[in-house]
């Protein structure tokens, strides 16, 4: 009588082949990986800045993203109050955080900067972020200041500006090597 399962020359052919494709595999996917996080951390700033439009159109007062560019990579904190002195600063001090983002958190060298683009997006690379004080804020009305955040990758090639407009629109731009698109 023969009983059925694999044989232990079939489990290790199986094996063998699995090894070959995850050699071929891996290299490709460590190439597309930090373009594929600058990206999710680009969409997730856009995301994070429609959720302080909408928050100050529902609370009828102000919200800001304060970027912290002194830190390597940078972070952003979004939030809903700048507290008794009135001025947006951020983490550890009188504001009320809503949520902090660290770009260390998506890896592959993602934070501010404009990789190997050649001009900005209407403002100057003076600094990586064109918002007066590193601060982008939102009002009641669905407006905002105007400007944009650059961010870049460790491989330099690809760039993300995300920015509003004072009429409150929301806008995400990705260098093409040539323009932005």
């Amino acid at each position: 009588m023969r009983t059925k399962g694999f044989s232990l020359i079939e489990l290790l052919t199986v094996i063998a082949i699995l090894g070959v494709l995850a050699a071929i595999a891996i290299p490709g996917f460590s190439v597309w990986l930090p373009d594929y996080r600058l990206r999710i951390a680009a969409r997730d700033l856009n995301s994070n800045m429609q959720l302080a439009k909408i928050g100050a159109i529902k609370a009828n007062s102000n919200w800001a993203i304060v970027f912290d560019p002194g830190v390597t990579p940078g972070r952003y904190y979004l939030c809903s109050d700048p507290g008794g002195n009135g001025i947006w600063e951020g983490i550890g001090t009188d504001d009320t955080v809503e949520r902090t983002v660290d770009l260390a958190g998506y890896e592959s060298g993602v934070d501010y900067g404009h990789g190997n683009a050649t001009f900005p997006i209407g403002a100057t690379f003076d600094n990586e972020i064109t918002y007066g004080n590193d601060v982008v804020v939102f009002r009641p009305r669905a407006t905002a200041d105007d400007g944009y955040v650059y961010l870049q990758n460790s491989k330099n090639t690809t760039a993300y500006g995300v920015g509003t407009r004072i009429s409150g629109v929301v806008l995400s731009k990705k260098w093409d090597g040539t323009g932005w698109e």
